[in-house]
């Protein structure tokens, strides 16, 4: 398989599980009502103000300096012949097309200000394991992406990107690549394979960057954010936000073998589920029938998980959203996930046809809120 196509499939897999929220986005504009103004390049300086979820990490950064637990990193495994030269070359093109992957952040009367770097190169830092026997190359490998993902940033200095090169064979390499949260997410990574496959193809065959340029930059959006969420928009949200989640909230009270610690860790852990195509496809329709999306099914089925193993008929669910609602900034890298907390009520031992309707009614009038921080 050769390496555009092992990128353009990663990239695939990163982006299908936002599809799903993305078309309901898509379906249910109508509900903002506001009149929003238009998207358009600033680029009148290389300092802006940052975004309100740039403001946030950067907050949390001044209050933990030297924390990786905002650090997006990834791996990914090359087959076949590596034409160093080309990578290179599509790396680079990836931090000159995109501002926000040579940005730092200053303090300027207490307000993080995004400070944009001329466009000079990234360093492709290279190590070579293919001296070393295969367990203990692949050891090797493994503490070393470890040791990547797991060194801090400096926001004000940069640069937020950092790609890092294995040679674990002849036609075998490993790509680290990491990003502060502030300048990524989730949907970026896949903005970047793919833009990374599309270059290096191209460059590989002595072409030019088949990519057009990009209309505006996440500095843009910061600057057009800031215009527009305030005043009356800013109430309307913040409204909505102060009444779903007012009052007295419910904290989890799951059954577990160990009590909730008295200071918050960041030790955790995934769990994988692998349903059956039969079972999605029932999934699916259930949803369809119901006019519900496949993420409300499965949260109306998670909550009543929660509910069999609490007890308790209010929970709240944390759920990140990929914020990009506006068609211009499908294409940027740059941080725009935001989270929401989802109330469900289940009391009165509703039906689930009757608790798909109560979530999706808590959903779709999260997603007419969604650009508060």
């Amino acid at each position: 398989m050769n390496l555009v196509k092992q990128l353009a499939e990663k990239a695939e897999l990163l982006s299908s599980d936002k599809r799903e929220l993305l078309a309901l986005l898509l379906k249910e504009k109508g509900l903002e009502g506001e009149r929003i103004p238009a998207l358009a390049r600033d680029g009148s300086s290389s300092q802006m103000i940052a975004s309100f979820a740039q403001q946030r990490l950067w907050f949390l950064d001044q209050l933990e300096t030297g924390s990786s637990a905002y650090n997006i990193p990834m791996a990914v495994r090359l087959t076949g012949v590596l034409e160093d030269d080309a990578l290179r070359r599509s790396l680079n093109e990836i931090v000159r097309r995109h501002e926000v992957l040579r940005t730092t952040f200053a303090e300027i009367e207490g307000h993080a200000v995004q400070v944009i770097r001329p466009a000079t190169g990234l360093a492709l830092q290279e190590a070579d394991l293919s001296g070393l026997p295969g367990a203990e190359r692949e050891a090797e490998a493994r503490r070393l992406a470890v040791e990547e993902a797991e060194r801090p940033f400096d926001l004000s200095r940069g640069p937020l990107i950092r790609v890092v090169l294995l040679r674990l064979g002849t036609d075998e390499h490993l790509l680290l690549v990491t990003m502060h949260h502030i300048v990524s997410d989730g949907w970026s990574v896949g903005v970047l394979i793919r833009e990374v496959a599309a270059l290096y193809e191209a460059f590989s065959q002595g072409q030019l960057s088949p990519l057009a340029e990009l209309p505006i930059q996440y500095a843009d959006f910061a600057h057009w954010q800031r215009e527009w969420l305030q005043g009356e928009v800013l109430e309307s949200q913040l409204n909505y936000w102060k009444q779903e989640l007012g009052g007295e909230l419910p904290v989890l009270t799951l059954p577990t073998d160990r009590p909730r610690p008295a200071v918050q860790t960041y030790r955790g852990a995934q769990q994988a589920l692998n349903l059956n195509e039969r079972l999605v496809q029932d999934l699916r329709e259930l949803s369809r029938r119901e006019d519900v999306t496949l993420f409300m099914t499965l949260l109306a089925a998670f909550n009543v998980l929660l509910q069999r193993y609490t007890g308790q008929d209010d929970l709240i669910v944390g759920s990140p959203i990929a914020n990009r609602n506006r068609s211009q900034i499908e294409g940027l890298i740059g941080f725009f996930v935001n989270t929401f907390a989802l109330r469900t009520d289940l009391s009165g031992d509703p039906s689930f046809r009757e608790l798909l309707g109560r979530v999706k009614a808590v959903t779709t009038a999260a997603y007419s809120h969604q650009d508060l921080p």
